[in-house]
């Protein structure tokens, strides 16, 4: 339940009503004019939890981390940030940035859950340890008081925090005493704990749940988030795949409305871009998504897959058959597959939901020829998140050469250099422009069939007050207060 947002700050604050980046740990910055370094100046007094000083050399050692990796610890390259050469400590409350190339995302990346600051403590750490969550020590209006692995974390107030984001109503310590967040997989045992007030407030709330969930009396947030939307992708080093006909069929094939109206609620608009739709630079290429199964016939039959005996076309000896595995992230992820599944089974197309443990799906999703399409979304307020999506380098959903996949020989370097040039752009208007021609580029070789836009769900409490938040839909508890009377 986004439980880093409780233990740390960042750097900066994105408004989550105007998408405004504001003072939080920063007081004020600049960029030079050719937008390749970021100087900021630090406000006074701030200390983490473990009373060492939140100053310009901590800030510097986390965002060498995230912009640089740490092979030695286990630590990836964030993937909010490109382009990032070095830091430089100034003076103890004056930290500077420099990159390679001019990265016009990265004043939001410091605004972002992943970009939270950590004691130089809790730096050294390998990613292995810093994956335990006593060990993770930072400036935030929470700090961990224990966990029970795997199923329970306490967080309590820090009673000395006073530095919380300067536009905020609410200063000073958390108005909570302390958090308790359990891990409770099953639906049914998570919607009961809430309204048998055992919880105040739950997270993943499914659609069949929200009618329930209100009728108690009880408030059901869709938060929306920015970033892509809940969609498939094509890898097309997969030769069945590889076809732009067949992928534009299985596009025309897709029905996403009926997967909407039969498998969820008005939280969950219907996608009309790679982008959602509150995502700076979305353009709406709803003309482009028209479910239209004679088109998907007919491309089918043009791209010389004909229908074979049992229903299913067939070229050269092979069956046009698909595997993809669920998500176990996303909102009813094997039902919307296998809704669609029916869907393409109309126009002569099989898509098989694959099964299998962690181990077999992370060895799977790297190769194409087992699964030639994906489940996918990421958050993210800011245009470059379709880098962070397609690009190789970076989550690679398309698995393109150089990137994660396993033998694919595909490659699109127009696609890459789109990607490339939202990553680098400083002219604001000219970035938007590369934004809106990734999505239309996106949707015009069927790399992808966006679905709809799924929010963060999550129902409280009517005696919960004053729940915010982030730009990404997930919640801050720093203003909440519980009201029984």
């Amino acid at each position: 339940m986004g439980g880093l947002n409780q233990i740390t700050d960042k750097l900066t604050y994105q408004n989550p009503r105007t998408l405004e980046i504001e003072p939080w740990l920063a007081e004020s910055w600049e960029i030079n004019s050719d937008v390749t370094e970021y100087t900021f100046h630090l406000r006074d007094g701030i200390t983490f939890s473990d009373g060492s000083p939140v100053d310009a050399k901590a800030i510097a050692a986390n965002f060498d981390v995230y912009g640089l990796g740490n092979i030695d610890r286990k630590q990836t390259i964030s993937e909010a940030i490109s382009n990032y050469e070095r830091s430089e400590v100034v003076d103890a409350k004056t930290v500077k940035f420099y990159f390679k190339a001019s990265p016009p995302g990265f004043l939001q990346a410091t605004a972002t859950p992943t970009s939270g600051i950590v004691s130089p403590a809790t730096r050294a750490l390998s990613a292995d340890e810093f994956g335990q969550a006593p060990n993770i020590i930072g400036s935030g209006p929470f700090v961990v008081a224990s966990e029970k692995l795997g199923t329970e974390i306490q967080l309590a107030a820090r009673k000395d925090y006073n530095w919380a984001p300067v536009k905020l109503s609410h200063q000073g310590r958390a108005k909570l005493d302390g958090i308790t967040i359990l891990t409770v997989p099953e639906d049914g045992v998570r919607i009961g704990s809430l309204l048998s007030q055992q919880g105040d407030f739950i997270r993943q709330v499914h659609s069949y749940d929200e009618a329930q969930v209100k009728a108690a009396g009880y408030t059901v947030y869709g938060a929306q988030t920015r970033g892509t939307t809940h969609a498939v992708a094509f890898r097309p080093s997969k030769a069945l795949v590889a076809d732009r006909k067949v992928r534009q069929a299985l596009l025309h094939a897709t029905n996403s409305q009926e997967i909407i109206d039969t498998l969820f609620t008005e939280n969950y608009p219907k996608a009309r871009s790679p982008l959602s739709s509150v995502s700076e630079g979305f353009i709406d290429l709803s003309s482009e998504l028209v479910f239209d199964p004679d088109l998907a016939k007919k491309l089918l039959d043009e791209a010389g897959w004909k229908t074979g005996a049992d229903g299913i076309r067939e070229k050269e000896g092979k069956r046009l058959s698909l595997g993809v595995y669920d998500s176990l992230n996303y909102a009813r992820s094997k039902e919307t597959l296998q809704l669609l599944a029916q869907q393409w089974q109309n126009v002569g197309v099989e898509l098989k939901l694959l099964a299998g443990e962690a181990g077999t799906r992370t060895k799977d999703d790297l190769n194409p020829e087992v699964t030639p399409l994906v489940p996918t979304k990421v958050e993210r307020a800011d245009p470059e998140v379709l880098k962070s999506q397609y690009y190789p380098t970076t989550r690679d959903q398309l698995r393109q050469q150089g990137g994660k996949g396993l033998g694919t020989e595909f490659v699109d370097a127009k696609l890459n250099a789109i990607l490339d040039a939202i990553a680098s752009e400083p002219n604001t208007a000219k970035r938007l422009d590369h934004t809106q021609d990734a999505q239309k580029y996106l949707i015009e070789q069927a790399y992808v069939i966006p679905l709809f836009e799924e929010p963060q769900s999550f129902a409280g409490a009517p005696y919960v007050k004053d729940i915010a938040f982030d730009v990404v839909g997930r919640p801050l508890f720093y203003s909440v207060s519980l009201d029984r009377k």
